[in-house]
């Protein structure tokens, strides 16, 4: 993944030059309360600013003199929940409960059509502008149109990491690496050494990260990843109760899962061993990398990490008012995920404890 640069803000120009970033805005603002400070300090902050690379965001600018107390929440599909136990339930209630504690509206967007779906643009104008600025939650996303949201300098954030070519989105993000990593840790401590990972076939940024969370986990167990079989598991190529035994003859002990947006991969385990004989976890440890909605499989206690969601959302609604006034220190925050031990992993056969 390429670094991107973070924009400077004015707390990035206060810092240098030793003040607080109230001056530096009264200086950057250039209005006539800037007169009020002394000449040199103000020199140094227009010094500061250009050595820094510091711009102006026209979008705070203008929002700081005609807020109208409002805040967007878009989808790029479809993601409102028919009940508590939907995955995206826990977002909404986060910036929901963030906006009120602010005192903002919150005004829904759904953007959609029969014809040309869910756009945030029209006839080339920007429907959002109505709000001071706006959440953005889903899975697919346009990237042609978040392109065009950061050439307007229109106040954005999104939830969950979301990657556009050459370009700092403001997200904020569940620590999908962090938590994989955790999650091998804990298996080699029960005393696996013969894994199966079970991947997804998208290509997306949290699909990236928990595989690079897990290759960290590997490396930091003393386990080579060369021994380790990535597998991909879809329709063209399904688990079977062939391929599982296969695997535990091959000595595997234990399968890390990665879930898709169901359940299907940890019901597709969950037949094989049932159509084998074999119990979970005394006979195979089955490891969830996330909490998703268990529809097919087994409602068991499945050993998982969940999502932060509804602080997600609460800390989306905080990073964008910070992006109003151009105060973020940080435009890409990372939260941490929960472990679950669950009861799908032990010890594997034959060691003490299982």
């Amino acid at each position: 993944m390429t670094a991107k640069r973070r924009r400077p803000t004015q707390v990035d120009i206060a810092r240098r030059v030793g003040i607080s970033q109230a001056t530096v805005s009264l200086v950057i603002s250039g209005g006539a309360a800037s007169d009020l400070v002394a000449e040199d300090t103000r020199r140094a902050v227009l010094e500061a600013a250009a050595e820094l690379g510091y711009t102006v965001n026209t979008a705070a600018r203008s929002l700081k003199g005609g807020r109208n107390r409002m805040l967007g929440l878009y989808t790029f599909e479809s993601v409102f929940p028919v009940d508590q136990r939907d995955f995206y339930f826990p977002f909404l209630l986060g910036v929901e409960g963030a906006a009120a504690e602010f005192g903002y509206d919150l005004l829904l967007f759904s953007s959609a059509s029969p014809e040309a779906g869910r756009r945030i643009y029209a006839d080339g104008v920007n429907r959002l502008k109505v709000a001071d600025g706006c959440v953005l939650l889903g899975r697919q996303l346009d990237r042609s149109e978040v392109a065009e949201l950061i050439k307007e300098d229109f106040p954005f954030v999104f939830v969950g990491r979301r990657e556009v070519p050459g370009v700092e989105l403001p997200y904020v993000a569940a620590d999908y690496i962090g938590a994989t990593r955790e999650m091998v840790r804990r298996l080699a401590q029960a005393g696996h050494r013969k894994l199966a990972y079970l991947k997804v076939t998208d290509d997306k940024e949290w699909t990236r990260d928990r595989e690079a969370g897990f290759r960290q986990g590997l490396d930091e167990a003393g386990i080579a990843a060369a021994d380790v079989p990535f597998i991909a598991i879809d329709e063209e190529s399904p688990l079977t109760a062939v391929r599982l035994r296969e695997w535990l003859a091959a000595g595997i002990t234990a399968v890390v899962v990665e879930p898709s947006h169901d359940d299907s991969v940890i019901a597709a385990v969950e037949r094989a061993a049932t159509e084998l004989g074999l119990s979970i976890p005394a006979d195979l440890s089955v490891a969830v990398l996330g909490d998703p909605l268990l529809r097919d499989a087994t409602v068991r206690d499945w050993s998982r990490f969940a999502l932060p969601r509804e602080e997600m959302g609460r800390e989306a609604v905080r990073l964008l008012l910070q992006l109003f006034d151009d105060t973020a220190t940080e435009r890409q925050l990372y939260l941490d995920c929960t472990q679950i031990p669950g009861d799908s992993v032990a010890a594997p056969p034959g060691r003490p404890g299982a």
